[in-house]
């Protein structure tokens, strides 16, 4: 399994647009093949900045979400609303929980 965490900073005044964004195509993407779990989180102390926290089956898997066109449309519409470059990063889980 392989772990997708997105930290995303949003200008201020695009915090509202990007959760609507968000809920409208979180089913979409839960749904999408060899999605297993997607979650959002905000910053405890910044309103403005958020993390997506998903699993995946497999690299593949992932790589497949990320040349979709769901993907294409979804991101381009979450990085116009960006206040600062997003961090990713893949990460497998060593020890669960």
């Amino acid at each position: 399994m392989l772990v997708r965490i997105v930290r995303m900073t949003f200008k201020p005044e695009e915090v509202d647009a990007f959760l609507e964004l968000f809920h409208t195509t979180k089913e979409k993407i839960r749904n999408f093949e060899g999605c297993q779990h997607l979650e959002l989180m905000q910053d405890f102390n910044q309103d403005n900045i958020f993390v997506t926290y998903s699993y995946w089956e497999s690299e593949e898997h992932l790589n497949q979400y990320r040349f979709s066109p769901l993907f294409g449309e979804v991101w381009k519409a979450t990085k116009a609303k960006f206040a600062d470059k997003p961090v990713a990063f893949s990460s497998k889980k060593v020890v669960e929980v």
